[in-house]
């Protein structure tokens, strides 16, 4: 795994979610991928359950939102990237995320890890 094979997958990554529907998904992720949405969840298991909180979470595939992103690090199959979202008039703060993600060998993801954070939210002090 490399930062340009990284930054095609998280722009992939932006492009399904965009995408009506979830038929896509497993461009992006193994059949029995684990996505943990925020530390403080249980990881979902495999293509289907990603596809329902997909779309529980999309206010739709033509929600406004920008999305920006950079490569913190690579260590073999494992990446680090950071996340900035600023969605429109549908939500009103902004986000900056922290991904860690791993990818199986034919180069979709095999575990998704976010770290959410968006301002007001409590830091735990």
């Amino acid at each position: 795994m490399d930062r340009t094979t990284v930054k095609q997958w998280v722009a992939l990554y932006e492009r399904l979610w965009r995408t009506p529907g979830t038929e896509l998904l497993a461009e992006l992720f193994v059949p029995d991928a684990s996505y943990l949405a925020s530390p403080w969840t249980q990881p979902l298991q495999g293509l289907e359950a990603i596809g329902h909180f997909w779309e529980a979470e999309r206010v739709s595939a033509d929600e406004v939102f920008t999305m920006s992103s950079d490569v913190v690090a690579v260590d073999e199959t494992t990446a680090v990237v950071r996340v900035a979202v600023e969605y429109g008039a549908s939500r009103d703060r902004p986000w900056r995320d922290l991904w860690v993600v791993r990818f199986a060998a034919d180069g979709r993801c095999s575990r998704f890890e976010e770290w959410p954070f968006s301002p007001g939210q409590p830091d735990g002090h």
